[in-house]
């Protein structure tokens, strides 16, 4: 079998004062027959080629599905009177995302089965999916195609129906404000950057959810989440060395977001909520970051004050928040460690490994 030869069609580009000539851009086309056509004819090709490892391939499969726990489950964690975790079934490829309430002898709920839902589909994922304030909806995404563009879609918790109305072409970041019928999503531009958040609410058109903020710098990418305390809905826009949030009372999702800190060049920082207060980890003035704090509503730089000073040889990696506790992530000598400090006592401690 002769391996296939993709066509040369010439196409010129003018870019930085330098003229390129790009003999394959043609096939940037997904939907050209022509294009399809010759990827086929190439997985057909390999095929032949491997032909003679074919047995030797089976035996690899099987020895790696030998070694995989076919029935695994996540650990549970517990939200708003619900146990939520992930489990799989032996033999199946997908996840079933599952709830059950708290307490024994609770029936299991299995919110979404990832095997049924694939059915048909040559590829399938999951993206994101969150529940409603209420614990009555979810909202869930799904890629059908493999490019990381998603559709929203909602279904009711109580009845297992999937509701008659779907967002498509978003990044599959999407969570809810706390009135049980707002969500925010955001979709990506032509290059497939997440760039404008929107606002929908169940029961209205598509067609009319107002964009609540556009990242139109091309070096930054937006999203948006709740946080931990469901107090308030963040819009993020960060690049590699900068980095900007925004948010606004979850009660109020008809609101206006506020930044929290306007963007300074070489300046990163991410938020946490907890109680009356933000946590801030930031590299400002601190090149392995520290940790700040400051109030709910004055969150200008100018307010941060400092709970734990950079050091030299401690690289500040990630902060998580709780109710009355943080987790402080570090890396120090190449390994990570995890400092959990008490808002109650003041104590902190690090969690012990063997």
């Amino acid at each position: 079998m002769k391996a296939p030869r993709a066509k040369k069609i010439p196409k010129e580009f003018n870019e930085f004062g330098v003229t390129r000539i790009d003999n394959y851009y043609w096939l940037n086309d997904r939907e050209n027959p022509e294009v399809i056509a010759y990827l086929e004819a190439e997985n057909e090709y390999t095929k032949e080629v491997l032909k003679p490892a074919a047995d030797l391939q089976e035996r690899i499969f099987e020895e790696i599905v030998g070694r995989i726990k076919q029935t695994d489950m996540s650990v549970p964690y517990t939200r708003k009177g619900y146990e939520y975790y992930t489990r799989y079934e032996e033999g199946k490829e997908y996840p079933l995302y599952c709830r059950k309430e708290t307490g024994e002898g609770a029936a299991e709920e299995i919110m979404l089965n990832g095997n049924e839902m694939a059915a048909g589909h040559p590829f399938f994922q999951i993206g994101s999916w969150e529940v409603s304030q209420d614990n009555k909806l979810l909202v869930y995404t799904v890629d059908t195609v493999s490019r990381r563009i998603y559709t929203v879609y909602f279904k009711d918790l109580r009845t297992g129906e999937v509701i008659g109305e779907s967002i498509p072409n978003t990044s599959g970041n999407v969570t809810w404000a706390n009135d049980n019928r707002t969500v925010f999503y955001s979709t990506k531009d032509e290059t497939l950057r997440p760039d404008k958040i929107y606002r929908h609410t169940l029961g209205t058109a598509v067609e009319k959810d107002e964009m609540v903020y556009h990242e139109d710098d091309p070096t930054f990418r937006s999203f948006v989440y709740k946080t931990k305390t469901d107090r308030f809905i963040v819009i993020g826009s960060v690049s590699t060395l900068s980095s900007e949030f925004r948010f606004l009372n979850a009660n109020s999702p008809e609101g206006t977001f506020h930044v929290f800190q306007e963007r300074m060049e070489e300046v990163e920082y991410n938020i946490s909520h907890q109680g009356d207060r933000w946590l801030i980890r930031t590299n400002h003035k601190a090149k392995n970051f520290r940790l700040m704090e400051c109030g709910e509503k004055e969150t200008a730089i100018e307010q941060w004050k400092e709970l734990l000073p950079v050091r030299e040889e401690v690289l500040l990696e990630d902060v998580d928040a709780f109710a009355d506790f943080y987790v402080v992530t570090e890396r120090e000598n190449g390994l990570v460690n995890f400092r959990i400090f008490d808002t109650r006592t003041g104590d902190d401690h690090y969690m012990a490994f063997e």
